[in-house]
């Protein structure tokens, strides 16, 4: 089982790695978005051994992630559903599914995310400016922030920009 821990970095994606980074764990939060709520749909679905399951619901839930829910039924069954926390990993597994379809299996993506109003297939994610502007990296300066230690404060010129 892999499993990363960055003590000595203070970097967002870190620490999002830290809860979000080990095998399976997307996977995981992809069935929950597909709507696997109870384990053995989340089994069926990812083919996973049940420890390791078990381990990563665990997880999602400690993290806050995932919420535990008691379901009416035989055994004490519990269902397993999206914290508000985990569902603004939506762009985060858009993003990771539009760069598999495009530099992975392009013209032969699995499964397309449509609208449910309109039916059309969603738009790719881009990052914008505030004013809808689409950005690419070029268009983009890192400046130390609110949580910045001296380390990062040098590292990226210690002066905010607006």
């Amino acid at each position: 089982m892999r499993h990363a821990e960055f003590p000595s970095q203070i970097c967002s994606i870190a620490r999002s790695l830290e809860i979000l980074g080990e095998w399976w764990t997307l996977l995981v939060v992809r069935e929950a978005f597909f709507g696997a709520r109870r384990f053995g749909e989340f089994e069926a679905n990812l083919g996973i051994a049940r420890n390791v399951l078990s381990d990563r619901l665990s997880k999602l839930v400690e993290a806050g992630v995932l919420d535990r829910e008691p379901e009416p039924g035989r055994g004490n069954p519990v269902a397993y559903r999206l914290t508000e926390k985990g569902r603004e990993l939506l762009p985060v597994l858009v993003a990771l599914m539009q760069w598999g379809d495009r530099w992975i299996n392009s013209g032969r993506e699995p499964v397309t995310l449509v609208e449910r109003e309109t039916g059309k297939e969603i738009a790719p994610l881009e990052v914008a400016s505030r004013e809808g502007r689409p950005l690419r990296a070029r268009d983009l300066v890192v400046t130390p922030g609110p949580g910045a230690d001296a380390v990062v404060e040098r590292r990226f010129g210690g002066g905010k920009t607006e």
